[in-house]
């Protein structure tokens, strides 16, 4: 299982990423973030990193479609968590998510004044994805719903770079044990390798995060470690990126995160979708 398969437009890849949209999501999170909700938090990370996804893609010629995109939400319902033009879509080609968010915001942003010090400008910020917060966590369904998606795709893409999935969650499933769809999604494969599965847990709590850990003994409780085992290994390329990022990882480190503030969850979605071999 190599992992090293080329992602053009004759052979894309795809992301799905499941988000956690129940209740307790509109808690805050910890880590010092005393205004945004987890959910807000989340929305808007996943915001980001489509548009950084689009950047990616984009060539002289315009946006190549190297990526499909899904974004699953569950909480009172599980389906497409797209907003706007693509509201009910499941996975849509990076081109169309370029040219269909859902409005553009007005943001602030602190940069560098030249001087040493900071200044606020206004920025330009695409918005394709909401935050929502209520219901339970039916993670199960979550991970069902990304294993029949992901089955398809496949079908009509068997020599693709493998699918990544990545979830973030905030509690338990509450609807049955996650690990047998975990398992499901995780055995799916392309000529290329299995589909990676990351898991990212996100906080109400003030705590150092773990992240990408290799062995279950340093975790907390028992759901973090059923969520470390629910996660991939890490292929060579992805270790290789979080490496130089400062972690320090080894053959057993697992794509998974635990007790993440929003800072952990955007370094996580970074490294989990920094492309191999884009041409």
């Amino acid at each position: 299982m190599s992992y090293a398969a080329e992602i053009s437009r004759t052979n894309p890849s795809c992301f799905v990423f499941l988000i956690d949209q129940s209740g307790s999501m509109a808690d805050r999170c910890g880590a010092g973030e005393s205004k945004r909700s987890k959910a807000q938090g989340i929305a808007d990370a996943i915001n980001k990193l489509l548009q950084n996804l689009v950047i990616k893609c984009a060539k002289s010629d315009g946006i190549r479609d190297y990526y499909h995109v899904a974004v699953i939400g569950y909480g009172a319902q599980v389906g497409s968590a797209f907003t706007g033009p693509l509201s009910g879509r499941d996975l849509v080609p990076i081109s169309e998510i370029a040219d269909r968010p859902a409005r553009i915001e007005e943001r602030r942003k602190k940069a560098d004044d030249g001087a040493g010090g900071l200044i606020e400008e206004s920025v330009k910020f695409p918005v394709w994805f909401d935050p929502a917060a209520s219901g339970g966590t039916p993670m199960c369904e979550a991970l069902a719903r990304a294993q029949a998606l992901l089955a398809a795709w496949l079908n009509e893409h068997p020599s693709c770079f493998p699918p990544v999935v990545i979830h973030l969650t905030d509690g338990e499933a509450t609807d049955g044990d996650p690990t047998v769809p975990a398992e499901a999604l995780r055995a799916l494969a392309s000529n290329d390798g299995e589909v990676l599965l990351f898991n990212g847990h996100v906080s109400s709590h003030r705590a150092s995060p773990i992240e990408f850990p290799d062995a279950e003994d340093t975790l907390p409780d028992e759901y973090a470690r059923l969520l470390f085992r629910m996660s991939s290994f890490l292929p060579d390329h992805i270790r290789a990126f979080a490496q130089q990022e400062g972690y320090n990882v080894s053959p057993n480190t697992r794509g998974f995160t635990f007790n993440a503030d929003f800072v952990a969850v955007i370094r996580f979605l970074d490294i989990g979708t920094r492309p191999a071999n884009l041409r």
